[in-house]
């Protein structure tokens, strides 16, 4: 069982979306967001722990897992980060939170950049995993980066084309994924994988695509808009030092041109920080987000 009985299962209805979620525990409330191609149950081995002290909220972002996955628009906007991130918004206010920390891996490190810029009374404090800029990254494209990130040119693709192909064998393109980012010695929870292959069906392939469509187009836009625009809060960057984002760029470095006071960390793993280190991330986690009077380890 990948979460236990202190978790309760929600389903939040926002103004564009149904979101799907696990809440547990109590204290400050902390809201974690996944990437892609996975769920909420990436947070497995990191969200029990921390229920001990946090108020912890695992949503499945909008066209992700069982959340919903409204029709999309010509310009993509229904799957932006600033459509992702006022989704987060609703859903902590109705768990009783107006101000909140986040942490947010892959896509969902993408949703919580937004998020700081578009609610700084929000959003207390953040923490982004394995990721650069979005627009930093599409800025600094070469042959290295669009090899290794190949699925960021090939999902925005129109006309249908990704979905056919990845629907064609999902399970393969889905373990190719998860093998190609992470570490090589990296073992994935086989309850957490039949959730991730059970939830990679039609509509959250379409849906996915139309999340990368959107980072490739109106992303950019608010991106770019909101360059010269600091990070207020507190942000605590963590990647992986066997991961590609690592050999790529320095990743402090990016992060620290758009806050004001950043935190950064190398985990020993690849991509997937949360299940491949996981008691790594839950001491940054604990120590960042609240008090750090007491050890955290993961739970098994």
């Amino acid at each position: 069982m990948l979460f236990d009985a202190r978790f309760a299962v929600a389903r939040i209805r926002t103004a564009g979306a149904e979101i799907h979620l696990r809440h547990g525990g109590n204290g400050p409330p902390l809201l974690l967001l996944h990437g892609y191609p996975q769920t909420h149950a990436m947070w497995h081995a990191v969200a029990p722990a921390l229920c001990a002290r946090f108020h912890v909220v695992c949503p499945d972002l909008r066209g992700y897992g069982d959340s919903s996955k409204p029709e999309s628009a010509p310009d993509h906007a229904t799957y932006s980060k600033r459509a992702m991130a006022a989704d987060m918004i609703e859903v902590m206010a109705a768990l009783g939170h107006t101000r909140f920390a986040v942490a947010g891996h892959d896509r969902g490190g993408r949703v919580a950049h937004r998020m700081a810029l578009d609610h700084r009374d929000a959003v207390s404090r953040v923490c982004v995993m394995d990721i650069a800029p979005t627009l930093y990254m599409f800025e600094h494209t070469d042959m290295q980066f669009a090899t290794g990130y190949y699925h960021w040119f090939f999902l925005i693709q129109p006309n249908g084309l990704p979905e056919r192909l990845i629907g064609a064998d999902p399970d393969f393109y889905l373990q190719s994924k998860l093998a190609k980012w992470s570490a090589d010695d990296t073992m994935f929870d086989a309850e957490a994988l039949t959730e991730y292959r059970r939830c990679f069906d039609a509509a959250t392939i379409h849906a996915s695509c139309e999340d990368y469509r959107a980072a490739a187009g109106i992303d950019l836009e608010h991106d770019r808009a909101s360059l010269g625009h600091t990070i207020e809060c507190p942000l605590l960057v963590l990647w992986g030092a066997r991961g590609f984002v690592h050999r790529m760029y320095d990743v402090a470095a990016t992060w620290r041109e758009r806050a004001r006071s950043v935190e950064a960390h190398a985990l020993d793993c690849g991509h997937f920080l949360a299940e491949e280190a996981p008691a790594a991330v839950i001491e940054r986690l604990a120590a960042f987000f609240g008090p750090a009077e007491s050890t955290i380890r993961p739970e098994r």
